[in-house]
């Protein structure tokens, strides 16, 4: 199942030329994570609180196709395509009006909060297993 987030690029994305900065495609599909996690009725801060792990990128492959602009609605499209015991992947596409401008894979890892590898709790698992692709 995909979630989508929509976003509206803003003056501050851009640089000069009104083109979004190559870094600020990695903040848009960070929001869209924390949305799509969310959507799920997972709770981070009460993740760390109670389990005492966080998620962690460990991975990105990324692929900028064509540029955004200021002003643009833009949607973020987010798929689990995999989840192993302590490691998520994800499919995260960018598009404008159905054009692809930006695509990556990332490889999120949960961790204790002393950074050693932990599992991705039960609770959490189950959640993410009605997800996978």
């Amino acid at each position: 199942m995909a979630h989508l987030f929509a976003l509206r690029v803003y003056y501050e994305d851009t640089d000069l030329a009104g083109i979004v900065y190559y870094a600020n495609y990695l903040k848009f599909i960070e929001r869209a994570r924390t949305e799509w996690v969310a959507s799920l009725g997972i709770d981070q801060m009460a993740l760390r609180a109670s389990d005492g792990i966080v998620f962690a990128v460990r991975r990105v492959e990324a692929d900028y196709l064509r540029p955004a602009k200021f002003a643009d609605d833009l949607l973020v499209e987010t798929v689990l395509q995999a989840a192993t015991g302590a490691r998520l992947v994800l499919e995260q596409t960018i598009s404008r009006g159905g054009e692809r401008l930006f695509q990556a894979v990332v490889t999120l890892v949960c961790l204790s909060e002393t950074g050693a590898p932990a599992r991705v709790p039960p609770q959490v698992r189950l959640r993410l297993l009605g997800q996978v692709h």
